[in-house]
C-alpha cells in the first residue's frame, strides 16, 4: 500500500476547513481519550448534586450565623490557623511560579486558586483586624493582596480562553467562554 505524505507546503496550502478535517481524522478516537460515558454521567450528577445541595444548605446556615454569632469571639488555635493559611498561600504561589516558569498549561489552576486565596486573606485580615490594625490591613489589601489576586485570576482566565480558542478542534469564531465540554 502506497501512502502519500503531506509536506509543509501542502499543509500550508490547505484551507482552515481542510486542516480541521485533517486534524479530526488524525486525532485519537474519543473512546481512547475520554472516560466512559456512564462514568462521566455519574461524576457529573454527583458533583452537580453536591454543589446545588451545598448552596441550598448554606443559605439557612448563613442566616443562622448572622443572627446567632456574637460580635466578638476569642478563637482557639489562632496562630495555627493563620500560619497554616499562609503556608498554603506560599505553596500555591510557589506552584504558580514554578508552572509559569515551566510554561505549563496546568498553571491556570494554581493561579486561579492563588488569586482566590489572596482575596480570602484580604477579607479575613480586614474583618478580623482590631481598631489599631484596621488601616494597615486595608492598605495591605488594597496595595498588595487585591491587585495580585486580580492579576492571578484574570491571567488564569485569559490563559484558559486562549487555550480553548486555539484548540485545533475549536469552532472558528466561538468564544472560549461558550465552548462546551467534549463529553
Amino acid at each position: 500500500m502506497t501512502v502519500g505524505r503531506l509536506g509543509d507546503e501542502e499543509i500550508q496550502a490547505m484551507s482552515v476547513r481542510e486542516r480541521r478535517a485533517l486534524i479530526r481524522r488524525l486525532q485519537l478516537p474519543p473512546e481512547r481519550v475520554l472516560p466512559r460515558p456512564e462514568v462521566v454521567r455519574i461524576h457529573r450528577r454527583v458533583r452537580l448534586t453536591l454543589m446545588v445541595g451545598g448552596c441550598i444548605a448554606l443559605i439557612p446556615w448563613i442566616v443562622y450565623l448572622a443572627v446567632s454569632l456574637p460580635p466578638d469571639y476569642h478563637a482557639r488555635n489562632w496562630t495555627l490557623t493563620w500560619v497554616g493559611f499562609d503556608i498554603l498561600l506560599v505553596i500555591m504561589m510557589a506552584t504558580t511560579a514554578y508552572l509559569g516558569w515551566q510554561r505549563k498549561q496546568l498553571l491556570m489552576l494554581p493561579a486561579f486558586g492563588t488569586g482566590l486565596l489572596l482575596l480570602v486573606d484580604a477579607w479575613f485580615d480586614i474583618t478580623t483586624a482590631n481598631s489599631r490594625d484596621l488601616w494597615f490591613s486595608i492598605t495591605i489589601a488594597c496595595v498588595a493582596e487585591i491587585p495580585l489576586a486580580l492579576l492571578q485570576i484574570s491571567g488564569a482566565l485569559l490563559l484558559f480562553k486562549f487555550v480553548a480558542e486555539i484548540h485545533p478542534l475549536a469552532e472558528p469564531g466561538v468564544s472560549g467562554w461558550r465552548t462546551k465540554l467534549p463529553f
